[in-house]
């Protein structure tokens, strides 16, 4: 079993930085594959990037693409999702979520275990 609690979300203008954090509990967090996804009102959850547990294999959506970076720190438990020139577009509910298979994968019905997610406001 793992748990996942976002943090760092919040009100940011067109062109600003925000950080956000994926804290789990579990033993075997560090053997997960973990994955953002957004969704913004009326509108499906979208993948936007994930990282397979030792961070050799890191894969994003195009619309994020040098824009986003994801790092995760196993000894801590924790998964970033570092997001920079931030765009109105980009306002949505940030989840992350989690499975066990060494695969990076964009479907969310692929995730066994997501955390409450976390709003990201850009305005404009």
């Amino acid at each position: 079993q793992v748990q996942l609690v976002e943090s760092g979300g919040g009100l940011v203008q067109a062109g600003g930085s925000l950080r956000l954090s994926c804290a789990a509990s579990g033993r075997t967090f560090s053997s997960y594959t973990m994955g953002w996804f957004r969704q913004a009102p009326g509108k499906e959850r979208e993948f936007v990037g994930g990282s397979t547990w030792s961070s050799d294999n890191i894969r994003y959506a195009d619309s994020v693409k040098g824009r986003f970076a994801i790092s995760r720190d196993n000894a801590k438990n924790t998964v970033y999702l570092q997001m920079n020139s931030l765009k109105p577009e980009d306002t949505a509910i940030y989840y992350c979520a989690a499975h066990p298979f060494l695969l990076i994968l964009t479907i969310p019905r692929a995730y066994d275990y997501w955390g409450q997610g976390t709003q990201v406001t850009v305005s404009s």
